[in-house]
Parts: structure tokens; sequence; C-alpha cells
């Protein structure tokens, strides 16, 4: 999917200190397809952070072209920090998708199930979900939580998990490319 917006989570008008080259760099979330980017902006332009930015097809008025996808270990402190506010922007915004995946997630194998996967959820939660769900989907993140004793927030869970496979490594990757 190729993403029309990006968020600017970082603007580096010096590029990246250690590297021998100044060019200038945004780095940026995908609106739709969370994806990291690596953005090279037109000459002159300045940007605020969660700016949002056209990169699709045709004519971009901030940026020049993309230059790829943004590595992880290039992600500044302050590209992390912002990746966080968008996550959690991001998660309120389409709830109805993430209360979704509670509705019909599925094991992944014999041994473990999504919901295991989700910071915080154990077999116990994954087990007490899957009966809950059963009796009747769930309508909401207050939902889940009203329905399910001690449960942790959902919503930060799944932030948690969205910034975890986007700055680390996963085995399996159930919101991200």
């Amino acid at each position: 999917m190729k993403e029309e917006n990006a968020i600017i989570l970082e603007y580096l008008p010096h590029g990246y200190p250690l590297s021998n080259k100044r060019l200038p760099i945004v780095q940026a979330i995908g609106e739709n397809g969370l994806v990291l980017l690596e953005l090279i902006p037109r000459r002159g332009e300045t940007f605020e952070i969660g700016e949002k930015v056209y990169i699709g097809e045709g004519k971009r008025d901030k940026i020049s072209y993309i230059l790829g996808r943004l590595h992880r270990e290039n992600l500044t402190e302050t590209a992390k920090h912002n990746l966080q506010e968008f996550i959690e922007e991001y998660v309120k915004n389409n709830e109805e998708t993430f209360v979704k995946f509670f509705n019909e997630s599925t094991a992944i194998n014999k041994r473990i199930h999504q919901i295991e996967l989700l910071p915080g959820m154990g077999k116990k939660f994954m087990v007490e979900i899957l009966e809950k769900r059963k009796e009747e989907s769930f309508d909401s993140f207050e939902d889940i939580r009203t329905r399910i004793q001690n449960l942790p927030f959902p919503e930060k869970t799944i932030e948690k998990r969205i910034f975890q496979e986007l700055t680390n490594r996963e085995r399996y990757n159930l919101f991200t490319n």
C-alpha cells in the first residue's frame, strides 16, 4: 500500500550527526501503513513535529523525494518520543480496528496466540478474552476492560506492541509491515 501522507517525527536540517553527508533528513511515519520513512525535504523548507506532509504521486509541496524506509537503528530519541505520541493518537482514532483484533485474533501456531504477543497479556488473559468474545463480541476498549477483570488497559497494550514492532525486530508483526 502506497502512503499518501506522512507525519513528521524529526527534522534534521544538517543530516545525521555522525554521517559524512550533510543532507537534510526528515524522519516520518506513513499515516496509514505505519511505515517509518526517511524523506528528503525541498530546499528551504522547515517542518513542525507532528506536521502532515504529502508524499504521494505527483507534485509534493515540501518533500523532494522519499529516500526509503527508515531503519529502526537510525531513529533519533526525539523521533522515538514523537512516535509514541503518534501511536497513541493513531490507536485512539482507530479503536474499531483494534477492538476487531480482540474479537477476531487467532492462534499463530499450536503454542501461541496473537493475543499473547501483546505486552502484559499471558495465557490467563488470552483464555478469558476468548471465552468472553464467544459470549458476545467486544464493542470498545471500555467494554473489554469492563468484562475482563484486572486487564491492563487494552489500548495501552496495543500502543506498546506497535511501538515494539517499529523499534525492535519482532518475530511476528501484528500491526505493522
